[in-house]
């Protein structure tokens, strides 16, 4: 990994929050209960892999950071949205997300789940807004709404987190942890990889490599998050152990943590191979790659 990637990280991490600030709903100086619900969770700190990713994928391919970047953040709604929805009591039940309360503890259930229903619908109309302003063709915008959708919708997210709830308790293996892992988180990881790679103009060929690589990415993140909901704290930004509490599928519960490193690591080297044919300018992707395969935060 360059020791560039966390200044790099950093960079966009800021251009991205300056972005969403600017793109979120703010009617008056005195936010409404719902702008300010929306504002809580999205402005309240996290990685914003997915939308670096986006933008990562874009540039990889030729694409400038300043036409991705309003689709990042679009996914980046859609990601916050999952979250607030994943925190209620009638799902995962949880208390802290990325270091403070969620949502639902602050704003009360139907609040949250209306800011959830918010930032979804919202971001939607960015992504079209940047067909109707041709600053993406209407034929790509149309594209990057159909991955988005079924990444977020019943082929995607929704359908993980059904899986994940009906699965707690109960014998897995490894293959049916993997397919719920590649709902809940991954098909949202390969729609931000794809769309920034439709921003910049990618190939047939090249679109086939970015999912692949999103694929394997997609999974070695996962399996560090289970790892790191193990050996972490608070400083992960939520409860350590909750999915031991609640009898969660992982992989490390099924074949130890060791070994779902190694599992992590392995994934981590596929992704890297999927990107072999790109030049330089996939570096972040690459260095991406490592950072996430082995974080331990």
């Amino acid at each position: 990994m360059r020791p560039g990637i966390q200044p790099y990280l950093l960079g966009l991490k800021e251009i991205i929050d300056k972005k969403l600030l600017e793109l979120l709903p703010n009617s008056s100086d005195s936010l409404s209960k719902l702008e300010e619900s929306m504002r809580y969770s999205i402005l309240a700190g996290g990685k914003r892999l997915r939308p670096i990713l986006c933008i990562s994928a874009s540039e990889a391919v030729g694409g400038s950071l300043d036409k991705a970047l309003q689709i990042a953040c679009a996914i980046e709604m859609i990601h916050t949205y999952s979250l607030i929805h994943d925190d209620l009591p009638s799902m995962d039940d949880d208390l802290l997300r990325r270091g403070i309360p969620t949502n639902h503890s602050v704003f009360g259930e139907a609040l949250a789940i209306l800011a959830g229903d918010a930032l979804l619908t919202d971001a939607f109309s960015l992504i079209a807004r940047e067909g109707i302003s041709n600053v993406i063709s209407p034929t790509v915008v149309v594209e990057i709404i159909r991955d988005i959708s079924k990444a977020a919708g019943s082929q995607g997210m929704v359908s993980g987190q059904a899986f994940d709830l009906a699965l707690e308790g109960k014998e897995v293996s490894v293959e049916l942890i993997e397919k719920v892992h590649s709902l809940k988180t991954g098909a949202l990881i390969e729609a931000s990889v794809t769309s920034g790679a439709r921003v910049g103009g990618a190939n047939e060929d090249q679109l086939l490599q970015l999912k692949c690589y999103a694929k394997y990415l997609g999974l070695a993140f996962q399996i560090i998050d289970d790892v790191l909901d193990i050996e972490g704290g608070t400083e992960i930004g939520k409860s350590r152990g909750a999915d031991a509490r609640k009898n969660k599928a992982t992989y490390p519960a099924l074949v130890g943590v060791e070994r779902a490193r190694k599992m992590a690591l392995e994934l981590t080297e596929k992704a890297l191979l999927a990107l072999k044919d790109f030049d330089d300018k996939a570096g972040p992707l690459r260095d991406l790659a490592f950072y996430l395969g082995g974080r331990k935060y």
